[in-house]
């Protein structure tokens, strides 16, 4: 089970990271173009915002268990991780973006597992 958590936490650390640093590097326009269509009503504070926060994810979901230092934070990031993706379902949905839907969903039931069987540990 340690190994499939692993897994999962890398998986959404890759996620979140290439997220993060996309929303940080890149004008409104090309975040647009490459499916990142949530970001469009917002301001660039905002988005910058939320992608340093999915980076402070992805070395949350990481760094903490693997060197043993306040490991507590693993599941805090995961949970995270699942409170964006709550807010992030509705706004594809509405824009009718389906694929999307299912990757956030995916992302959200990942995240929830990830925080569930890492906080029982």
């Amino acid at each position: 089970m340690n190994t499939l958590l692993w897994i999962l936490q890398g998986f959404l650390a890759v996620v979140f990271v290439y997220s993060g640093i996309m929303k940080t590097t890149q004008q409104r326009e090309k975040l647009l173009n490459i499916g990142q269509t949530g970001v469009a009503n917002l301001s660039y504070p905002m988005i910058r915002f939320i992608g340093l926060a999915e980076i402070a994810g992805a070395i949350g979901i990481i760094v903490p268990r693997l060197t043993g230092m306040l490991p507590m934070l693993t599941p805090l990031a995961a949970a995270c991780f699942a409170v964006i993706m709550v807010m992030a379902i509705p706004i594809h949905y509405k824009r009718g973006e389906y694929k999307s839907v299912t990757l956030n969903i995916v992302l959200l039931l990942t995240s929830l597992f990830v925080t569930y069987m890492r906080y029982r540990n």
